[in-house]
């Protein structure tokens, strides 16, 4: 691993580790308030299923020189897991249900991933197979967040598309792609560059709309309420519908 590859590693990690570290205010809320109230859990079993794929793809015996990525993501899996288990406590019984399942499909397709690879595959057939997992898991993650630049848009307001996560989606999918590119690998720098692509497109979007931050409209539909959080609380009979 020469030096620029091993730099822009470590300034993956950082990045990255801000990116998992950025929903802690939102899981204080939720300890706090006793309730996950509207905040969708789903990105969470996603998100460390990216994770514990991504940190696999990064071994020594799957893939050299990628043992940051293993580093990184296998922090955020311990990160995401925590978030997946406190999310399960505090969320209705419904909504318990739906994020077990997901936690349960997670550790099922890993599960999988790893015994196909370890016991049917070698060599470079390993390595595909696992960087293609990863690869889709990776753009998944990153596209997430495509949602709230829809409402942005919708409501020509930044409001609810904080500067500085927008800015760190695009240092870290910028960094961990040049660090695929130096290290010559798709599997790495195709997914990250998506992510650099839509943390450029959060920035522009936030640099033409910053001036009207909280001066969002009105949402005009159930849809664009429960997006922005302004819904107005459901019955126990209702399904209660999800915020990424």
């Amino acid at each position: 691993m020469d030096i620029a590859h091993f730099i822009f590693g470590v300034f993956g990690n950082a990045f990255g580790l801000f990116l998992f570290l950025a929903p802690i205010i939102t899981f204080k809320r939720i300890i706090v308030n006793k309730s996950t109230e509207k905040f969708s859990g789903v990105p969470y079993p996603m998100t460390l299923l990216n994770c514990l794929l991504s940190a696999w793809y990064g071994l020594p015996f799957v893939s050299p020189d990628n043992i940051l990525v293993t580093i990184i993501n296998g922090t955020g899996a311990v990160i995401e897991i925590i978030y997946v288990f406190i999310f399960i406590v505090f969320a209705p019984k419904k909504e318990k249900l739906k994020i077990s399942g997901l936690f349960a499909f997670v550790i099922t397709v890993f599960a999988a991933v790893v015994f196909i690879s370890l016991f049917a595959l070698h060599g470079n057939s390993r390595k595909v197979f696992c960087g293609f997992a990863a690869a889709i898991f990776s753009i998944i993650m990153y596209g997430s967040p495509l949602s709230i630049m829809r409402l942005v848009i919708k409501t020509k307001s930044v409001e609810f598309m904080p500067f500085f996560l927008s800015l760190f989606v695009f240092l870290c999918g910028t960094s961990w792609f040049i660090f695929g590119l130096l290290g010559r690998d798709p599997f790495i720098f195709v997914p990250n560059g998506v992510g650099s692509f839509l943390g450029t497109l959060q920035l522009i979007l936030y640099f033409i709309y910053r001036g009207n931050k909280g001066n969002a409209k009105t949402p005009t539909t159930k849809e664009e309420a429960m997006e922005m959080g302004t819904a107005k609380p459901m019955g126990e009979g209702e399904l209660k519908g999800d915020t990424t």
